[in-house]
């Protein structure tokens, strides 16, 4: 299993844990088919009434698709078949509040997921970035989900500058991503208190409000999401030339500039 899922009956808190931490959290096929399960399953379970999200060994909390996982595509240069779109909360239609809890690094792919989280809260030593244009790829749904908790100017340079930069955690939090900093490894525990007060109250006002904070920014999102794949499919260099891109500037590219 990818996954682990520990739920607390006393205060109605699961906590699902991304648990591949020697390949940084990666998600590959197999995790993403747990993930949109283990939210459909938090759909029906009464006893939940709000999530956790975090990553195993501290490292990452995501570092987005396994790299080491092939995807066919179909040979369309329309559309494209991507396995993180159905890894989110929101996309499998779960309504209960989630909270992320980020310690080590979030990247690429790991916007999918925070970008359907109600808020994130990250330990000190938290970094986050975005890999897609250093490697010949199209940062698209992954700038699309952080416009919707960032500056446009911030979102533009972290998409941009791909792995020469990582977004600091107390950086995040002035541009509100990130909604607390805790001191390091403090961030599942901070997560989980703020998860347990929302569990407390009563579940319909909680998911109406979940509801009602989504549908503000709803019709920007559906608009802005239907252009990705369009844009990923004219933009993207062909798989030989991003793993040749890969293979010489590995994950971290470098020492990356902090701000």
């Amino acid at each position: 299993m990818a996954l682990r899922t520990e739920t607390d009956k006393e205060t109605g808190v699961a906590l699902l844990t991304l648990d591949r931490p020697a390949r940084h959290n990666a998600i590959d096929l197999t995790t993403a088919a747990e993930l949109a399960a283990a939210w459909r399953a938090f759909r029906y379970d009464e006893e939940v009434r709000a999530v956790v999200l975090t990553g195993a060994g501290g490292r990452a909390f995501c570092t987005g698709i396994d790299r080491g996982v092939e995807i066919p595509q179909p040979p369309s240069p329309y559309t494209i078949d991507d396995p993180l779109l159905s890894i989110g909360p929101k996309a499998n239609d779960l309504w209960k509040p989630v909270i992320a809890a980020v310690e080590g690094m979030a990247c690429g792919g790991a916007f999918y997921l925070l970008g359907e989280a109600e808020f994130v809260i990250a330990s000190e030593e938290a970094t986050f970035f975005d890999p897609h244009t250093t490697y010949g790829m199209v940062s698209a749904y992954e700038a699309i989900s952080m416009a919707q908790r960032m500056p446009f100017g911030e979102v533009a340079r972290m998409s941009l500058m791909g792995t020469a930069e990582r977004v600091t955690a107390r950086r995040a939090y002035e541009t509100g991503l990130v909604s607390e900093v805790t001191p390091p490894g403090g961030a599942v525990a901070a997560a989980l208190r703020a998860a347990a007060v929302i569990a407390s109250y009563p579940t319909g006002a909680v998911q109406g409000t979940v509801r009602a904070v989504w549908s503000a920014k709803e019709a920007a999102r559906t608009q802005a999401l239907a252009h990705a794949p369009h844009l990923i499919a004219l933009g993207n260099l062909a798989p030989e030339r991003q793993a040749e891109l890969f293979g010489r500037r590995g994950r971290g590219g470098g020492e990356p500039r902090l701000r």
